[in-house]
């Protein structure tokens, strides 16, 4: 028995020891790093400027510079942050530089990296580089793209910044493992039954696209579920994923093929507008491709089953949901979200993405809705679309305000999507940290209305400042409404806000000579601004106007300061400049207003922006017909969607570029205001008056 324990024992010494010396070889074999095999790129000592050409072009469809240039930094010299789950990586230098670039790679040691993920001194790449998906690119791909690196970029010595991941994972011994696990270095073979341009689309997808480096799910490894459609795991190819906090959209059959082309040239189409880092792919890499590329890309997008439902487009007659005044979800984006997006969520056409069908919002994952509303947004510039349009952070609102209205954009055009949850935006707020507007001015909260005794009566009140020619024809006589001034349902700091305004009357008017009510004032607008007709004093619906003023004043004393009352002032030392007031015309209100003011209308031909002049435009009469007036409007509350300013991002000319371009419009042909003889008291005539 003893020497049966001993054999056994020796034996399982012997074995133990093989199986030691097996691992250990192993692990050796693992972590040696892959020889370098090719030496010679084979285009000799003066390359062909064209194969330059050619790489330049192939490093646009493999988004190069979108990585290794950090922002305002010298072109391809590295530096940007690059955030993963495990800490930030940073890109390195790939200019030709002899200290801290590529020039004194070989080939070889470019080709092995690019298809292997081994640096030319052998330590292992991290993933973020995405040498799963550029294995797959040709041999002749891969010299004109070493050429362009090596002759077409100027030198710039700029030292690679160091890893800032977490341990383990600044361990890179981890890597080969990870390599030996999950890298398939197999180039590209094209699908015999597939034809010429599916395999085309299939090869830059696949391949110097990467798509699937973002829209394709992680596994356990933080591997790829699929590097392409093929085989049992090929449904997760492009299934969609969650990347840095935002939600890379499924891929497959998403659109039309015109729609994705369209998409990936011009940062947008009739169902999204580009966000998060797809905005620099567009800039730096899509825009820029061959018409035929991108037919390829979207061809085999296309054709890449799915069991989403289609996106279809909204026709345009659609009216705002059932449920808009009567949720506090629907308030929430009746006030900060109908100006851009539109009451029907159609959006404005060019410059504000439609809801109606948008994958962001159909989503099953909202992280991107929530990034947004936490964080804003900006378009992508485009040589189709130059100018950059914005929409402010709203951290300022609360978790639960943020989740009301995202349910509301998703019940209303989310194709069945689930609510946003409180936890998920308080989970959104903690990882992103947003930036919080500390305006002085608190914006009322519509949603509130409903918790009123007289709600109904409120809700009212709103909807006739913010539809007036809708809900009172026979009042109106131009194409505005009160909220084509008072921004938000007049809930924006400086834009002439109804907050505590109601407190202040009755009160002495200069320019009429006398003391009016809160109700001559109302009627004012609707006999100056909109040139129409007054209301009955006592009828419901002067009295519902008046209630939701009153509900605003909320506790102002007419001894108080209220901050952002009013629309400011500009300096009416300066002197205002017409023919610059064109120019600022065309190139910040054009977009909006029309080229003639004629305002913009939508498909259907419901007016989106108010006309600026001409006969259905505010008559002579109106505050904004005078420079000074209308010039501290502009410079407060227009261009919105300019840059990030909550609520609207409204503002951004100087006193001198707004006074120049009040005088522009407010100076053009409108109507005739019949009570102007006694429009002010003798002597009193403003120096910037119409007449």
């Amino acid at each position: 028995m003893t020497a049966s324990k001993g054999r056994f024992g020796k034996r399982f010494g012997i074995i133990a020891a093989i199986a030691v010396l097996a691992i250990g070889g192993a692990a050796a074999w693992i972590v040696q790093p892959p020889p370098i095999e090719q030496n010679d790129p084979g285009f000799g000592a003066n390359v062909d400027p064209a194969l330059v050409a050619r790489g330049e072009y192939i490093a646009r469809l493999g988004d190069c510079v979108a990585c290794h240039t950090a922002e305002g930094g010298p072109l391809m010299a590295g530096g940007r942050a690059l955030e993963t789950p495990f800490g930030t990586v940073f890109s390195t230098n790939v200019t030709p530089d002899p200290k801290t670039g590529l020039g004194q790679w070989s080939f070889g040691a470019f080709d092995r990296a690019m298809r292997k993920g081994v640096s030319a001194d052998g330590h292992n790449l991290y993933p973020a580089m995405p040498y799963p998906s550029y294995a797959k690119m040709t041999d002749d791909d891969m010299k004109a793209l070493w050429a362009y690196l090596l002759k077409g970029l100027a030198p710039v010595e700029q030292a690679n910044r160091p890893l800032a991941m977490q341990f383990p994972f600044n361990m890179r011994i981890g890597l080969a493992a990870w390599n030996f696990a999950f890298l398939d270095a197999t180039p590209f073979k094209p699908d015999p039954a597939k034809d010429a341009v599916w395999n085309r689309g299939a090869y830059l997808v696949q391949g110097l696209g990467h798509c699937g480096a973002c829209h394709t799910p992680r596994g356990l490894g933080f591997q790829e579920k699929a590097m392409s459609d093929a085989g049992p795991g090929g449904h997760f190819y492009l299934a969609g994923a969650k990347v840095e906090n935002w939600n890379a959209i499924e891929l497959r059959d998403l659109w039309t093929v015109e729609d994705t082309v369209l998409l990936l040239k011009t940062g947008q189409n009739r169902f999204a507008t580009a966000s998060g880092s797809m905005t620099d792919v567009i800039l730096h890499s899509t825009q820029g491709l061959s018409d035929q590329d991108l037919t390829a890309i979207a061809t085999y997008l296309k054709a890449l089953p799915s069991d989403r439902p289609k996106a279809e487009a909204r026709i345009a007659s659609t009216e705002a949901p059932a449920n808009t005044f009567t949720t506090r979800g629907g308030l929430g984006y009746a006030q900060f979200c109908t100006d851009c997006h539109r009451a029907d969520g159609a959006g404005v056409k060019g410059i504000f993405p439609p809801l109606a069908g948008n994958p962001t919002v159909t989503a099953k994952d909202p992280a991107t809705l929530v990034h947004i509303a936490l964080t804003g947004w900006k378009t992508t510039a485009t040589a189709a679309h130059p100018r950059v349009w914005t929409m402010p952070a709203f951290a300022r609102l609360a978790d639960r305000e943020i989740a009301e209205i995202l349910s509301f954009v998703r019940e209303s055009w989310g194709e069945g999507a689930a609510p946003v949850t409180v936890a998920e935006v308080a989970a959104a707020r903690a990882a992103l940290d947003p930036k919080i507007d500390k305006s002085l001015f608190e914006t009322p909260r519509l949603a509130d209305l409903l918790a009123q005794p007289n709600a109904p009566q409120l809700v009212r009140g709103m909807r006739l400042n913010a539809e007036t020619r809708a809900l009172l024809p026979n009042h109106v006589g131009d194409d505005l409404n009160c909220a084509s001034c008072h921004l938000n349902a007049g809930t924006v700091a400086d834009g002439s806000p109804y907050v505590g305004v109601s407190a202040f009357f009755p009160s002495y008017a200069p320019r009429a000579g006398r003391e009016i009510t809160l109700e001559d004032r109302i009627n004012g607008c609707f006999l100056r601004s909109m040139n129409g007709k007054p209301l009955p004093v006592d009828g419901a619906d002067m009295q519902a106007m008046v209630a939701y003023f009153n509900w605003m004043k909320g506790a102002t004393k007419p001894s108080d300061k209220v901050a952002g009352r009013g629309v400011g002032k500009v300096d009416t030392t300066l002197k205002p400049d017409p023919d610059n007031g064109k120019t600022i015309y065309v190139a910040q209100c054009v977009a909006c207003h029309g080229q003639n003011g004629e305002g913009l209308k939508d498909a259907a031909g419901r007016l989106v922006y108010p006309p600026l002049w001409g006969e259905r435009s505010f008559n002579i009469g109106a505050g904004m017909a005078r420079t000074y007036t209308a010039a501290a409007f502009v410079k407060r509350n227009m261009p919105i969607g300019t840059h990030e300013k909550f609520p609207l991002g409204q503002g951004s000319l100087t006193d001198q570029e707004a006074i120049d371009v009040a005088e522009y419009f407010s100076h053009m042909e409108r109507p005739d205001f019949p009570g102007k003889v006694k429009d002010w008291p003798n002597g009193n005539r403003p120096k910037d008056a119409r007449y």
